[in-house]
């Protein structure tokens, strides 16, 4: 089976259902992706997906243009607000004024008593004195009107700026909501594209294989920040013929408690065999090199190692991993299901003490009768049960999958076949 089938499904399992996809938790491990319960999903499904992906990216556009107008509005001088606060504004002014003013009348009246000449009359210092006292009193209704009307400016201001604020803030929202939006729709163009190259390629000559198991042991169920766990990974062809180029499949992802922050950036996962020992990192874009060949009943190991940064949070992980194989007659097949391993990331620091390892997820098996080998004993690459090969490329494709919740699903199925005979060359 064409495994790249894998991937498109589980981008259009994303494009249509991503609030189901958003993290990695112990609920995900119950449930199958998409990805991993279908044959082959149709062109017209992933064609539906696609248009359906593309009316969430013409809704975002919308939005954002609708967000970037309020923007316009909320900055202009003539918004609700903003005219509410030039006309607390022009109040507090003449305040400031009539205070002015006021304060200046008191003094007057008191340089009108301190000027009155000795032979002023009793009526007269009198009626002086009373301007005093009457100024006095204007004054002070003058600069309670005034700190009352900068009062009103300062709210009415606080009101201007924080409509302004929401505006932008909604703005970047809708951007940002519109580039999700455009990696979904580009992720479920590509998945769209590539389903109807391989059609057109007859793809379909591939078949699954569930005796083709991949079996992973070591992985602590709990690995802590800043530390580095080496464990194993185990190929195996249960088949009665040879393989003559096997392409083990590995991948890791992670997530805060969440589930909604992506740190697989915090995570190196890297491996190694006995052919070629020095440590290789999984990018998430390769298979690891071919074991060639892998005959019947054989099975080789990998060794792999999983460093998590010292600034991962506390979180949640998955490892998921598959195979391919490719014969020189042209035959080819791989794993009908992506075998999981859940684990949870400590924070740095943590002392779990002694852990289990992480347990293999459930698994539907294409092929009744045949289930993912158990546990399975340290043998080295090397042995007469099949090599790693040293040489030969790597280079697979990966399409950036639609948002976060592809990434989670999808990336556990970013299979896309090496080549499709083994004779290719590529």
């Amino acid at each position: 089976m064409k495994i790249r089938r894998l991937l498109a499904t589980a981008v259009a399992a994303a494009v249509t259902a991503p609030a189901v996809l958003l993290s990695v938790t112990p609920a995900f491990a119950d449930t199958k992706p998409a990805a991993q319960t279908q044959d082959k999903p149709s062109v017209a499904e992933l064609e539906k997906a696609a248009a359906a992906a593309k009316k969430v990216y013409d809704n975002a556009v919308a939005a954002e243009k609708a967000a970037y107008a309020a923007v316009e509005e909320a900055m202009s001088d003539t918004t609700p607000l903003a005219v509410a606060w030039t006309a607390a504004r022009t109040a507090a002014d003449e305040a400031a004024a009539a205070k002015t003013t006021a304060d200046q009348a008191v003094v007057d009246a008191k340089a009108v008593v301190e000027d009155l000449p000795e032979t002023a009359t009793e009526e007269e210092r009198d009626a002086a004195a009373a301007a005093v006292t009457e100024a006095e009193a204007a004054a002070a209704t003058a600069a309670g009107t005034s700190t009352a009307a900068d009062a009103k400016v300062k709210e009415a201001g606080k009101a201007l700026d924080d409509y302004r604020v929401d505006a932008a803030r909604a703005l970047s929202l809708a951007r940002d909501a519109t580039k999700e939006a455009l990696a979904a729709k580009t992720a479920a163009d590509e998945a769209l594209a590539k389903a109807k190259e391989e059609e057109a390629e007859g793809g379909e000559d591939c078949v699954p294989e569930a005796r083709l198991t991949t079996v992973v042991t070591g992985l602590p169920s709990t690995v802590v920040a800043g530390t580095k766990v080496d464990f194993k990974l185990r190929v195996t062809n249960g088949t009665g013929t040879t393989m003559d180029e096997v392409y083990p499949f590995v991948y890791v992802h992670a997530t805060d408690k969440s589930g909604l922050k992506d740190t697989e950036d915090l995570l190196r996962l890297q491996w190694s065999s006995v052919s070629s020992p020095k440590w290789h990192t999984v990018d998430n874009e390769h298979y690891i090199d071919a074991v060639s060949p892998l005959k019947a009943g054989a099975h080789a190991d990998v060794k792999l190692r999983l460093t998590v940064d010292a600034s991962a949070p506390a979180g949640h992980g998955v490892t998921f991993v598959a195979g391919d194989y490719f014969n020189e007659d042209g035959s080819c097949g791989g794993s009908p299901d992506l075998q999981e391993y859940d684990f949870k990331i400590a924070a740095a620091g943590s002392k779990p003490g002694n852990v289990d390892d992480a347990k293999p997820g459930k698994t539907q098996s294409k092929t009744p009768g045949h289930t993912a080998q158990g546990n399975a004993s340290a043998t080295p690459v090397g042995t007469s049960t099949g090599t790693l090969a040293a040489t030969g490329t790597s280079a697979t494709s990966q399409m950036a999958l639609a948002s976060g919740a592809a990434m989670v699903i999808g990336a556990g199925a970013v299979f896309v076949v090496r080549r499709r005979k083994a004779d290719t060359g590529a």
